[in-house]
């Protein structure tokens, strides 16, 4: 299987720069040497993983595509990308503690950020210091961010900020959260607010833990505001500015989770490849029957369709482009290419597909959040639909 394919700047060319190998291949030793066999034991035990985090931080990868005036290292979002799916190849729940704190918390305060804003939370997220977490959904309204219900009352040099969210990755563990909170009701979308909470802010606390399906050792919960002041310096943009914020952050985070989703298919390809290399049925391996030969290769050809489509949308990123299309695409794709390459996993190791002594029914499990989160599966059909409308 043809697994290293990648593309340079242009993405015609189909080529890795050497900087994108290097960082492939440093992720790719630390992930399968540190993270790998230690996801089993954090899926099982629900355990946030705070020294793979430490390691990330420890390895210059928490700031990868930011400038290094504020502590990142100025690397192209292909090599993001390349990080979270070697990530996920491992662990699952450690590529999602990583790309919730790159693509949904660091990267808006980078793009839509003061000077201040900047030196104050991106620099310490950008080596690690800090974690970011991402407050949009709440209990009420998942993919309709318009609807939302958290509010916030300005008083002075302060917004008052009451209100719940839910699903919120890193949530207990995180340091900066990106809160999202209407001003008022009646502009709906035009009236959201982007603001940056601290952990131990007055009146914010969490909820419980969630017992999730998969990626269980993440730190998932609802997030609670009771008249939690924020300083109006603590704003991204302007009053109203929180949609386009949120809009704009979802498309780069929608290029980390096509990113995992195609790790977790990887990693279910190669789990599911070598197992039948060894696995002997009817005197031979059964990698030599058709039948099986058939589902890896299904599974390598789509793993790598999804692979390209996520490349694609990182340079678009990495060239300033619009890339609303090809994030949707990619994350689509990937999203459900990893569910048919998991559940195809999962029949080839059969009957020991079903049990936890082996890692398949795990990245089953994992895959399915991919088509959730960041935006439905249904709502990327609509996103992809409406671009290509426009003309």
């Amino acid at each position: 299987m043809v697994t290293e394919v990648s593309l340079k700047n242009d993405p015609l060319s189909f080529k890795l720069t050497q900087e994108q190998e290097d960082i492939q291949a440093m992720v790719r030793e630390i992930a399968q040497k540190e993270f790998a066999p230690k996801a089993a034991e954090i899926d099982q035990k629900h355990r946030f993983p705070r020294e793979n985090w430490d390691l990330l931080a420890a390895s210059d990868l928490c700031g990868l595509p930011f400038p290094e005036k504020y502590g990142g290292v100025g690397l192209d979002h292909v090599c993001y990308a390349i990080t979270v799916e070697e990530l996920a190849k491992a662990c699952a729940t450690t590529s999602v503690m990583y790309s919730a704190h790159v693509s949904l918390t660091a990267t808006p305060i980078y793009l839509w950020g003061t000077e201040e804003q900047k030196q104050k939370f991106l620099a310490p997220m950008c080596r690690g210091e800090k974690m970011g977490a991402f407050c949009l959904s709440e209990p009420g309204s998942g993919s309709d961010s318009a609807a939302a219900r958290c509010r916030v009352e300005r008083k002075g040099d302060q917004f008052i900020l009451t209100g719940v969210k839910n699903w919120i990755t890193n949530g207990i563990e995180a340091d900066i959260y990106l809160v999202f909170a209407q001003s008022d009701p009646a502009l709906k979308h035009k009236g959201l607010v982007a603001l940056l909470v601290e952990k131990g802010s007055p009146g914010f606390t969490f909820g419980k833990l969630e017992d999730k399906l998969g990626i269980r050792g993440s730190s998932t919960c609802q997030t609670i505001f009771e008249e939690t002041p924020v300083p109006v310096a603590n704003m991204l943009g302007q009053v109203g500015d929180g949609f386009k914020v949120a809009m704009s952050t979802l498309d780069g985070g929608r290029i980390g989770i096509a990113s995992q989703a195609v790790g977790i298919a990887q990693g279910a390809w190669d789990h599911a490849f070598h197992y039948a290399k060894e696995r002997i049925a009817f005197g031979k391996p059964i990698n030599e029957f058709q039948a099986i030969q058939f589902m890896l290769a299904e599974m390598a050809t789509e793993i790598d369709t999804a692979r390209l489509l996520t490349w694609h949308a990182s340079v678009a990123h990495d060239r300033g482009d619009r890339f609303t299309k090809e994030a949707a695409m990619a994350k689509l794709h990937a999203a459900e290419v990893a569910m048919r390459s998991t559940v195809k996993c999962v029949q080839i190791f059969g009957g020991y597909g079903y049990v936890t002594d082996y890692p398949a029914e795990r990245y089953m499990r994992d895959a399915k959040i991919t088509e959730i989160y960041e935006g439905t599966s249904e709502i990327q059909r609509i996103v992809i639909a409406s671009n290509l409308l426009k003309g």
